[in-house]
């Protein structure tokens, strides 16, 4: 008994292996992504002076810091912070060589090495962090030395610390308890400058600047700066911090002046804006991040279809500005970006189709490069948002210009020398929702195929004949590809990406935030095919919704409409048939309203049918339905006596997930989507409600996952898998309370609908949090179900088998001989997760939110689609691939076997038939 329950423990992982060593790389694809870049936290920096090579760091609005290589666009390394924070966040370097960069979100300040990424320290602050810089001064006071780094929190009072950029020490402590609103720190010599919001007697705010002594960290001299009220902190547009350009400027509504003050003094400089007949919209304005450029600067001016600028000369020791010079006003929108080469500052600008460099010191076009389209798989019109450039001057004197653009589309590119080198489509990390398609030419062999199902013999074979004499027009094209083929597949090469005969192939469309269908090539290493955005979208408007009603269609489902696009992305049509189904009221949807789950008869949602309500103090977490494409290929289970336990198999199940806050409680509720009956109900006590719950429901099964928090009932802190699978009945052969029916309609139920589940449940510790769960489709429901759990803690994804989440394993006892021959083995209390389980093998998949299955052409394969920050796809068989020959089968020998039998045959048939011949003149 024991040797079985060995054998059968060692046989199940080997039957569901994840990847094979020669799978990875191959059948999955990644998209390792940061999030949209901020403005304020995006820069160009040397790490290791000695390397002169220059990385883009960036912090994006994902809370993910890193590095991009700015010669393919790979990232370097990058670092997640605190997930669903809306505090403003902070990454700022110190001059280029060294090698640090520093974060700050929430509470939290942390410093990095920048070359790879690893982290120096951390520490945590009783408030939120509102600004970060870098401070070069000695204990002499003077401004050579090792770098410290300057910290401006708010929690009870305003706080600026010094602390050493090497360890964190705290070097010293400034409170100031004035309640004034701090805003950002500037930096001039041995200086600090607190810049604050003074509240206004009559509302509104004043630039209150108070000085700091560096080295001391005393106070020394506060000042109002401004001579009039601003609305908010949106109105500074900029305060130097280890820049040569030591100033604060703010703006007013009207946007009449810019007002300068220069860092140190109380003097105002007004600087009379020109509006060119436009209403401007925004004022920006770029200096350069080193201490040791020319102490010049550009402040930008954009309206709704234009944008110009204007350059300004500082001359510190006199105290003034003077404007240099203008450029003048282009259409459209565009961008400028700030870089130094030694002493010298440019200008790099991105307008509609020109990319043009000048220098602070004049006024000249020093370098021009034309642009065409930016990224050519984007549709529709594309805007610049903001750049960061490097600036490099070539031996024979002219410039060579690298810039990272980002556009309206979500897609971060760098543009080199005028030609796009490469871009991020880091409009992923907003993705809402996901939806495979089918190709059009299955569509049409289908649409053939059920003609000739329906028609009679005769007429059948008729239009199967014509169907052959037509694709006969192919032939040549076909015979001509199949030496190559031939060839890549004796020698073991893919044929993946050149046909897709097994439905690999597939294009998957992802909606997002703001307002973009991204179509992804999942047969070409998941590479974009092409980025549109959704028809009629303006920004606040719902994220769209998806459908692929038929091949080589997509729905697209908006507030203002739906449409119908082709996989090309082009529309095709505007859509009334979701319309339709919703006049009609023959459909039953369901919809969270005030805290509840209601019933409706129609899309319209304006007759409620029935209202599930949690209990008294829960709130409903999540509402799980069943896939609408569930297919099932046995009703019930074939027990090691040849019995059947029948599943329970209603498409309407929902499972609602809804928790207690306060008293720290967890209840799982299945019901009946149709009647809103309550099927079964599960609590779970001592449940740690800040961590993610997960749930699945498929087939007869459904599963979830907790985080189980240490209490009396409960020493031990861990995380849950709870399973549970539905029968008719709980005796063998027995159909249950429908046994007696004639007929039962899912659609139509009865009010008292007697056909109430038996469950089994059970619950396992797991090694690791789950946050979200899904479960792998197959064409006809043959091939086992995968549960397939995303894991925040290692950033991974990883497929277990179903069957050893079956509640009917043997608790405390081997398994018997017919407990054997259906799989089950003895239940364990621990799920470990096998490393062959791991869909992602050695790539990390941050942020994944939610898992897409899709089955392919072949029964043993499932498509997988993952999507959140990062974007990673791979093909998973759940039963081994049972349908198709392995990468291992040795076609070489098999065809020199039957070459070998052939020749063999061709000798010994002359031989046999002379021996017969022979025996015959013997008789």
């Amino acid at each position: 008994m024991r040797f079985w329950s060995v054998v059968t423990a060692l046989l199940l992982p080997l039957s569901t292996l994840a990847v094979f060593a020669d799978e990875a790389y191959q059948v999955d694809y990644h998209h390792a992504l940061l999030g949209i870049p901020r403005e304020d936290n995006t820069f160009v920096h040397i790490p290791i002076a000695s390397t002169k090579a220059a990385l883009i760091y960036t912090l994006s609005e994902k809370n993910i810091v890193g590095a991009v290589n700015p010669k393919d666009g790979s990232i370097v390394w990058r670092q997640q912070l605190r997930t669903g924070s809306t505090a403003k966040a902070l990454l700022r370097a110190s001059a280029d060589g060294d090698n640090i960069v520093v974060t700050g979100v929430d509470g939290q300040a942390a410093a990095w090495q920048a070359s790879d990424g690893r982290l120096i320290w951390s520490h945590e602050f009783e408030g939120t962090i509102g600004d970060v810089q870098f401070l070069e001064l000695a204990q002499d006071g003077s401004t050579t030395g090792a770098k410290d780094v300057l910290l401006l929190y708010q929690g009870a009072n305003t706080v600026v610390e010094r602390r050493d950029a090497d360890t964190g020490t705290l070097k010293w402590q400034l409170v100031d308890a004035s309640g004034d609103k701090p805003y950002k720190l500037g930096l001039t010599g041995t200086t600090v400058h607190l810049v604050a919001l003074h509240g206004a007697m009559l509302g509104g705010y004043k630039v209150k600047v108070t000085n700091i002594d560096a080295v001391t960290g005393q106070k020394t001299d506060q000042h109002i700066v401004s001579d009039s009220d601003l609305l908010s902190s949106d109105d500074i547009l900029f305060v130097g911090a280890g820049t040569a350009a030591p100033i604060v400027a703010w703006t007013e509504k009207s946007f009449k002046t810019v007002k300068v003050n220069l860092l140190g003094s109380k003097t105002v400089v007004n600087l009379a804006v020109d509006k060119k007949g436009e209403e401007i919209q925004r004022i920006q304005l770029h200096a350069p991040r080193t201490i040791n450029a020319l102490p010049h600067f550009l402040v930008q001016y954009t309206s709704t279809d234009s944008h110009w600028a204007d350059v300004y000369h500082i001359e510190i020791a006199k105290g003034t500005i003077e404007k240099a010079y203008s450029l003048p006003k282009l259409a459209g929108q565009g961008v400028f970006a700030t870089s130094t080469s030694d002493a010298n500052v440019y200008f790099t600008r991105i307008s509609q189709g020109a990319l043009t460099v000048t220098s602070s010191t004049s006024h000249g076009i020093i370098e021009r490069y034309m642009l065409q389209q930016i990224v050519p798989t984007v549709f529709g019109e594309t805007k610049p948002v903001f750049s960061v450039a490097e600036v490099m001057t070539r031996p024979d004197g002219r410039v060579a210009v690298r810039a990272a653009l980002l556009l309206s589309t979500g897609d971060w590119a760098l543009l080199l020398n005028g030609e796009l080198a490469w871009s991020r489509p880091e409009v992923l990390t907003l993705a809402d929702s996901a939806v495979f398609t089918m190709p059009a030419q299955e569509e049409r062999l289908a649409k053939e195929l059920a003609i000739e199902e329906h028609a009679s013999m005769r007429a059948a074979y008729v239009h199967r004949l014509k169907r052959h004499i037509a694709e006969l027009k192919g032939f040549p094209s076909w015979l001509s590809q199949q030496p190559a083929k031939i060839v890549d597949s004796v020698m073991g090469r893919s044929l993946s990406k050149k046909a897709d005969k097994f439905g690999f192939n597939r294009r998957v469309i992802v909606s997002t935030y703001n307002g973009r269908l991204v179509a992804l090539d999942t047969g070409n290493d998941g590479q974009i095919a092409w980025n549109r955005p959704v028809p009629e979208f303006t920004l606040g408007d719902k994220p769209a919704r998806l459908e692929a009603p038929s091949p080589g269609l997509l729905r697209v489902k908006t507030a203002k409409g739906n449409w119908i696009l082709d996989l090309t992305g082009n529309v095709l049509r505007a859509d009334e048939t979701s319309k339709e189904q919703a006049q009609s009221g023959t459909r039953i949807s369901y919809d969270m309203v005030d805290g509840q789950l209601q019933g409706f008869l129609g899309e319209d949602k304006k007759s409620s049918i029935w209202t599930f309500r949690p209990a008294a103090g829960e709130r409903i977490l999540s509402v799980t339905p069943r896939p609408s494409e569930d297919p099932v290929a046995q009703i019930g289970i074939v027990l090691g006596d040849r019995r059947v336990l029948y599943k329970y198999l209603n498409p309407n199940l929902a499972l609602i997930m809804s928790a207690n806050d306060a008293a720290s409680t967890l209840t799982a509720t299945l019901i009946d989507s149709v009647s809103g009956n309550v099927l079964h109900e599960a609590k779970h006590t001592s449940v740690d409600i800040s961590h993610p719950v997960a749930a699945v429901l498929s087939e007869n099964w459904l599963a979830y996952t907790y985080t189980l928090r240490a209490g009396p009932l409960t020493p031990s802190r861990g995380h849950i898998l709870v399973s549970s699978h539905l029968f008719e009945s709980a005796s063998p052969n027995d159909r249950g309370a429908l046994g007696a029916s004639k007929n039962y309609s899912s659609l139509m139920p009865q009010i008292a609908d007697p056909g109430t589940p038996y469950i089994l449940s059970q619950s396992f510790h797991i090694p690791e949090e789950v946050s979200s769960l899904a479960v792998s489709h197959t064409r006809q429901g043959i091939t086992s179900r995968m549960l397939m759990a995303v894991l925040p803690d290692s950033d991974s994804i990883v497929g277990i088998p179903v069957l050893l989440l079956d509640p009917r394993r043997p608790v405390g006892r081997d398994p018997n001989s017919q407990e054997q021959m259906e799989g089950l083995s003895r239940y364990a209390p621990f799920l470990d997760f096998n490393p062959h389980w791991y869909l992602n093998h050695k790539r990390e998949v941050v942020g994944i939110e939610k898992v897409l299955a899709s089955p392919a052409v072949l029964e043993s394969t499932s498509l997988v689609f993952a999507y959140g920050t990062d974007v990673f796809g791979t093909r998973v068989t759940p039963s081994m691939s049972f349908d198709v020959l392995g990468k291992d089968f040795n076609k070489l020998q098999m065809l020199a076997t039957v070459a070998a039998l052939f020749v063999a045959v061709l000798f010994v048939a002359p031989l046999v038939k002379r021996k017969q011949i022979n025996m015959r003149w013997a008789l």
